[in-house]
């Protein structure tokens, strides 16, 4: 942030203009950006609260669901291995993703506030693209960890586990320092309900945008090759599987590795969804609500998809759950 700081603009043009459309076009010749307009998924003031309370409905089942999960784990001595270690780091990526995005949404839906200051705008993207890198990149390691528990135990889980969240805070902030370093006068309203950086490069009046085009390229590279490095593991996983003799012993190594896969696929396909649709269908309410299912879904859902295909959760829950009950009787 303090490198994004040395390049704003002077902030003495502050905004006091009556309209959106009218705010952009006036800042048309105009670098000094102080804040951003992001979208409303509603026109309508009965549309916008039924949609707050959606949000909150979304964003309190992610909160509870990824915080039982923590809490089981961290409570229950018999899941302390490194599959459940990858586990809770993977909600609490889920609980800081949704919670970059969503509290705004919920905003702008009760209050109509639709601005977000420039260094708002920054911190909303360094945090977002780190989760959810982060996230990416260790569902790969997550989808190694399988495959090696088919053969020996993994014993370097915290080292893989952290090596994920160093990358992931590495491809943030080489994105958002590179983004928020280009000059922007094309206006400050994004077509987004959250920063996201596709909608801030529109918004830049230099041909530099092309250095964050070829950062994008090499990060599209990357996950491309991670995804290739998850099928690839899973391909040799159901081969060994198949081979095992017993049906209960396929049965338990099936049970382990469907929540994962269940999990890469919503997060690979929603993000597939959003980055590669045509541009012939593509259109401000449907960006949104696209991004909404990259950005909130995966993040909401995936607690419940650990906690219904995996019996270990359920019964350290039922255990928290019993032990909670007994305390205050």
């Amino acid at each position: 942030i303090g490198l994004t700081q040395r390049s704003l603009p002077s902030l003495v043009n502050v905004f006091s203009f009556n309209s959106p459309h009218a705010q952009s076009e006036q800042m048309s010749n105009d670098s000094s950006i102080t804040e951003f307009l992001l979208q409303a998924f509603a026109d309508t003031w009965e549309l916008q609260l039924l949609y707050f309370w959606l949000f909150l409905g979304i964003y309190l089942a992610a909160l509870l669901g990824n915080s039982l999960i923590i809490t089981a784990i961290a409570c229950d001595h018999h899941l302390h291995t490194p599959m459940y270690f990858f586990l809770v780091n993977l909600s609490l990526l889920d609980l800081g993703s949704i919670s970059t995005t969503l509290p705004k949404a919920m905003d702008i839906s009760l209050w109509d506030n639709r601005a977000v200051s420039y260094l708002g705008c920054v911190e909303q993207v360094l945090f977002f693209y780190f989760f959810a890198a982060a996230e990416y990149f260790l569902l790969t390691v997550m989808a190694y960890d399988r495959f090696v528990a088919i053969c020996q135990p993994l014993h370097y889980g915290t080292l893989l586990g952290t090596g994920a969240w160093g990358s992931g805070l590495c491809n943030s902030l080489l994105h958002t320092v590179n983004t928020f370093s280009l000059p922007l006068c094309q206006g400050n309203t994004l077509d987004q309900f959250f920063c996201e950086i596709p909608q801030i490069l529109k918004l830049s009046c230099s041909h530099s945008y092309l250095r964050e085009a070829g950062l994008i390229v090499v990060s599209a590279s990357l996950f491309f090759g991670c995804f290739v490095f998850i099928v690839v593991s899973y391909v040799q996983i159901f081969s060994a599987v198949l081979r095992i003799p017993s049906e209960q012993g396929r049965h338990k190594a099936f049970s382990t590795c469907l929540p994962h896969l269940a999990v890469v696929s919503l997060f690979v396909s929603t993000i597939m969804v959003s980055y590669l649709k045509p541009p012939s269908i593509s259109s401000p309410s449907l960006d949104i609500v696209v991004s909404f299912l990259y950005s909130v879904v995966p993040p909401a859902v995936n607690p419940l998809i650990y906690s219904m295909r995996n019996q270990d959760i359920k019964d350290a829950l039922k255990r928290l759950y019993e032990y909670t009950v007994l305390q205050h009787l």
